[in-house]
């Protein structure tokens, strides 16, 4: 009896295996089982082909056939993916919904984009004209912030034979067409396709000079993160890895915001939703929305799908990078993905390395974050994608595999501590352990746009709370009394800079964001306040006088009290210090007379 080739053979919860086939390719889309579920070839040999089922294998059985696409797995890139959400594999979760229900049934197919959807087009090609990969021939408005662009795929090029009118089109309306020099006319429509797992080809890479903007505090002044960089966000349980996120993707300065659930538990996307939904963009003035992309993956989601949610995330970056616009990618969390890599490593009993991770986990973390980057695109463009991954250690135990190859491939680590979480100190961000690699390359862009001594602030507020930190070890031994007065001094503006700077509340009006003039003008008044009591010290006044006049408690407060329009006010908190030092001065001399 002869043997069907394309039959399951073996069934090993979301791997299958195929015994003697010859008709398949590595990192093929399959379809499986009766149902069709989607799946992508892992694993070739001589007697088997192994593949990784997307959706929930409960009910397939050995005999079931398997079917070749004949392509990669790929996703559709093309007007109508912003304001979306999507699932892993780029199905659109609303339509799912209506469907098959809350939960997505098994094998459902439904196109990434709206087929019926009309949109406005606008040609920018003629007759005639040359075209390479990634040219712009057309434009439409996607929402109300973005327009999109449509570009000829990379691997095409070829001169315009027929460019249809401006007018109203569909996603697969052919809108031009294209000879190549091979005399083969190529259709062109709105939408094109690209493998998720390909990096989209670019011109060349730029020094990353440029900041990613936040109005968070800790991250803008201390450890600022540049436009097409990367960024690691560690941190165990209930230390606000998901909240920092929510915050960078509502009020950071990218066009676009690419938000990738990767095995997060289903609340955390919900509230993602809630909120993104009912923001206002403070760029724009338009909904929050209208330059989001949402990827849920959930935690009760098939587990290889959350391998693929994260190649579907940084494709999309990819497109609308090459646009020419900045794109933000939030992946929440990277160590989800990793236990997914883990699970299917061990299922093809593979040969495990630390903690049972596979030994290809730092490649696969690198091949994927050396997809961030500031870039020439193919149409001359410039174009960026910040690529910033949570990290959940258990344990914050920060020496964990994830973590540690995690911290290989990204220049800034922003180490969440579970005890500043637990204090109430909001974004967690440990100042001692956090760092950023692109403080210098971002130097000259602070020094020109903000002002000239503002990195010569920042040195210092790191210098105090740095001397704070070893003088607390002996506080915690012996007390504080026992400190000479310069200690004490650097203690209390250590407090300041602490609770009044780097501590940001997201829920108060003033305080979500703050624009890097504020940042700035509380950093030097800050600082003024500490070398003005230095003085003061030289003149032999205790620092408890400087206490009792209250100002370090106002330096406080100061956040809450100076609106983020009315910078003027920081003069008033100088002129103030300045009184008090005076006084404090006065009333010293009289007591040496």
């Amino acid at each position: 009896m002869a043997e069907n080739n394309n039959v399951i053979y073996g069934i090993n919860g979301p791997v299958i295996t195929v015994k003697n086939a010859s008709d398949f390719f590595m990192q093929e889309m399959v379809l499986v089982g009766e149902e069709k579920l989607v799946g992508e070839v892992i694993e070739i040999s001589e007697s088997r082909t192994v593949i990784q089922v997307y959706e929930v294998t409960t009910g397939l059985k050995c005999g079931q056939p398997v079917y070749p696409t004949g392509h990669p797995m790929s996703v559709t890139l093309g007007p109508g993916i912003i304001s979306n959400i999507f699932d892993g594999i780029e199905r659109p979760l609303p339509i799912l919904e209506q469907n098959t229900g809350a939960f997505i049934g098994r094998g459902s197919t439904v196109s990434a984009l709206d087929e019926q959807k009309t949109w406005s087009v606008s040609m920018k090609i003629s007759v005639g004209d040359e075209l390479s990969g990634g040219d712009i021939y057309a434009e439409c408005p996607e929402t109300a912030s973005i327009i999109h662009k449509i570009m000829l795929s990379p691997t095409l090029s070829g001169k315009v034979i027929f460019v249809a009118p401006d007018g109203e089109y569909k996603i697969n309306d052919v809108v031009a067409k294209i000879e190549d020099k091979k005399g083969n006319v190529h259709n062109l429509t709105l939408c094109q396709e690209w493998p998720i797992r390909v990096a989209r080809p670019i011109k060349r890479r730029h020094a990353c000079k440029i900041p990613l903007i936040t109005g968070q505090r800790v991250i803008d002044t201390m450890f600022p993160i540049a436009k097409g960089g990367t960024a690691a966000i560690p941190g165990g349980f209930g230390t606000g890895k998901t909240m920092t996120q929510h915050q960078l993707a509502k009020w950071c300065d990218a066009d676009i915001i690419i938000y990738v659930g990767c095995g997060e538990r289903g609340n955390e996307m919900t509230q993602v939703l809630d909120e993104f939904g009912a923001l206002i963009d403070p760029r724009t003035g338009k909904k929050l929305t209208d330059r989001t992309v949402l990827i849920a993956n959930t935690s009760n989601m098939p587990v290889a799908a959350r391998e693929a949610s994260i190649y579907t995330g940084i494709t999309l970056a990819e497109y609308y990078r090459d646009m020419g616009y900045d794109v933000a990618m939030m992946a929440d969390s990277t160590s989800r993905w990793a236990e997914a890599l883990r699970e299917i490593s061990g299922r093809l009993e593979e040969m495990p390395a630390e903690e049972g991770f596979p030994a290809y986990l730092p490649s696969r973390l690198s091949q994927f974050y050396e997809r961030a980057g500031m870039v020439d695109t193919l149409s001359g463009k410039v174009g960026s994608v910040t690529v910033i991954g949570a990290v959940s250690p258990q344990g914050s135990d920060f020496s964990e595999p994830v973590t540690q190859n995690t911290k290989r491939f990204t220049r800034v680590f922003w180490a969440l501590d579970k005890s500043l979480a637990y204090a109430r100190h909001y974004p967690a961000i440990n100042w001692n352990m956090s760092y950023s690699e692109y403080d210098t390359d971002l130097a000259a862009y602070y020094g020109e746009k903000v002002a000239p001594d503002f990195m010569d602030l920042r040195a210092k507020v790191s210098a105090i709370l740095r001397e704070e930190t070893s003088l607390m070890e002996i506080v915690k031994l012996i007390g504080a009394d026992v400190l000479p007065d310069d200690q004490k001094l650097v203690i209390e503006v250590a407090r300041v800079i602490r609770t009044g700077f780097l501590q940001q509340n997201a829920y108060h009006a003033d305080d979500t964001y703050v624009p890097l003039t504020k940042q700035y003008d509380m950093m030097k008044t800050a600082i003024h306040l500490y070398d003005k009591a230095k003085a003061l010290l030289n003149l032999s006044v205790p620092i408890s006088r400087l206490s009792e006049s209250g100002i370090f408690d106002k330096l406080t407060k100061m956040k809450y009290d100076i609106p983020n329009d009315k910078p003027e006010m920081f003069a008033e908190y100088i002129t103030e210090i300045d009184t008090i030092i005076a006084r404090l001065c006065g009333k010293s001399t009289e007591v040496a007379v």
